[in-house]
């Protein structure tokens, strides 16, 4: 059984364009694996809505947690200790919603499934697509 934090992009493209993810697809359909959302990626949903970089055939209130359960991801909320754990990171990235989701990886021991090789750089478990 995994533990996988899927990144916002991974997370928009199961639900738009799920070929993207190929054979990771399997996956994220094995309940035997546990897919987390990060609150950080709702809230960087919730920004490229509002600034107008990203459409969504729905509020983000209703689509985000909707295509959640759609998808059997457990949210997961960004804590204190989490934000402390990116002072420890190399300045390898620096999307600050991709920093937290590596620092929640790595207090939590998870696994993050995402396209951005930058991420794989980090002391991390990555999968990428």
């Amino acid at each position: 059984m995994a533990k996988v934090l899927l990144d916002t992009h991974v997370f928009l493209w199961l639900l738009a364009e799920p070929e993207r993810l190929g054979a990771h697809l399997r996956l994220v359909e094995d309940p035997a694996n546990s897919m987390l959302l990060s609150a950080a990626s709702s809230w960087e949903i919730a920004i490229k809505v509002r600034l107008g970089r990203l459409a969504l055939p729905d509020d983000p209130k209703r689509y985000v947690p909707d295509r959640m359960r759609a998808i059997g991801a457990e949210p997961l909320a960004v804590e204190h200790a989490h934000a402390l754990e990116v002072a420890a990171l190399p300045p390898l990235h620096r999307d600050p919603f991709d920093r937290i989701l590596v620092a929640q990886a790595r207090h939590l021991d998870l696994t993050i499934l995402t396209a951005d090789a930058a991420l794989a750089s980090y002391d991390v478990r990555t999968i990428l697509v």
